[in-house]
């Protein structure tokens, strides 16, 4: 199934995103990750919605329901090739210092916390399939633990 991004300007107001949230439930959904945050403009948030669907119409429907709720200021689906998706993951590995060396030039990370016992904490950033191709790679084995943020999109 293609990927597809929504992303929305709406107003900060308690309950917005629970309307979104029923209304994509309603409609039968599965979203693959939500987040939000303030918008440039006081008194707005900013809403990326990603979800699985090769039907465009079924995303252009989300889209024209979205647009009716009052406090939506704007919607549209996020072209890929003129957008950057991007998230961060957190990961508790244990593995071996020299072995986590041979992955600095290849993939954006940075070590948060490495302690003595081969267990270290970094903080991975750039496109899901980079983030999931440092986590494969690194192998199941190692990692203990992982929290991740969900996809954010911004238009070039």
């Amino acid at each position: 199934m293609k990927r597809r991004a929504i992303l929305a300007f709406m107003l900060d107001r308690p309950g917005v995103l629970n309307k979104v949230s029923m209304l994509i439930r309603k409609k039968m959904y599965n979203v693959d990750t939500l987040t939000v945050c303030s918008a440039r403009k006081p008194g707005l948030s900013r809403m990326t919605i990603t979800l699985r669907e090769d039907d465009p119409t079924r995303v252009a429907q989300v889209i024209s329901q979205l647009e009716k709720f009052t406090e939506v200021v704007s919607v549209k689906e996020l072209d890929t090739d003129h957008s950057y998706w991007r998230e961060v993951a957190i990961v508790k590995l244990e593995i071996e210092g020299l072995h986590l060396e041979s992955f600095q030039g290849r993939y954006n990370f940075e070590i948060l916390n490495q302690q003595e016992n081969e267990i270290c904490i970094l903080q991975v950033a750039g496109s899901t399939r980079k983030i999931d191709a440092f986590l494969e790679e690194i192998g199941q084995e190692h990692i203990i633990e992982i929290a991740r943020t969900g996809v954010t999109a911004l238009e070039k």
